[in-house]
């Protein structure tokens, strides 16, 4: 088997990816950064993410995916989503959960919630952290495990990653997604 492993979240300017309700809320939601994760989607041979987290766009039922859940233990067909499976990591690998949904190659985009981000941080080749510094969310959800008692970059900076050029998505926002790459 042989992967690719990017990270893919959009962030407040306190680290936040959603409120305190765990949901994206509007303020979150920008045109070029949709473009952006949409069009990076469409690339990837497999997208990874928990229960609660979709991207909710027209390709998302064309797209393999594994989604994470405590609720079985063997890797099996997601009921409501063909191209998905359901994956618990406390009784499968990911490579058997691949297997299993029948990709043995290419792209994974692995696109939260913080849980899975975690599971993955050091096999990412390159992590795409989209940021709205002038959205704050009081009390939400920090994209990784640790923030927010620590930021985003530092997360990434501890786990080998560093940031390359950012990249403007929204010059009417300050929307920036900034490549975090592995170090050699």
């Amino acid at each position: 088997m042989s992967f690719q492993f990017e990270g893919y979240v959009i962030v407040s300017a306190d680290g936040m990816l959603a409120d305190a309700s765990h949901v994206m809320p509007d303020s979150l939601k920008f045109e070029g950064d949709k473009l952006f994760f949409e069009q990076a989607l469409d690339r990837a041979a497999l997208i990874v993410h928990g229960r609660n987290s979709h991207e909710g766009q027209p390709n998302s039922p064309k797209r393999k995916r594994l989604i994470l859940t405590r609720k079985i233990k063997a890797p099996t067909v997601d009921p409501e989503m063909p191209n998905a499976t359901l994956w618990n990591p406390e009784h499968a690998s990911f490579e058997q959960a691949c297997a299993f949904a029948d990709v043995a190659s290419g792209r994974v985009a692995v696109i939260g919630g913080p849980v899975v981000f975690d599971m993955f941080m050091d096999r990412y080749d390159t992590f795409w952290l989209s940021e709205a510094p002038h959205v704050r969310l009081p009390g939400g959800e920090g994209c990784f495990v640790d923030v927010p008692r620590r930021t985003p970059h530092d997360v990434l900076a501890s786990h080998g990653m560093a940031p390359g050029t950012p990249y403007m998505l929204d010059a009417a926002h300050d929307v920036t997604v900034t490549p975090w790459r592995r170090r050699i």
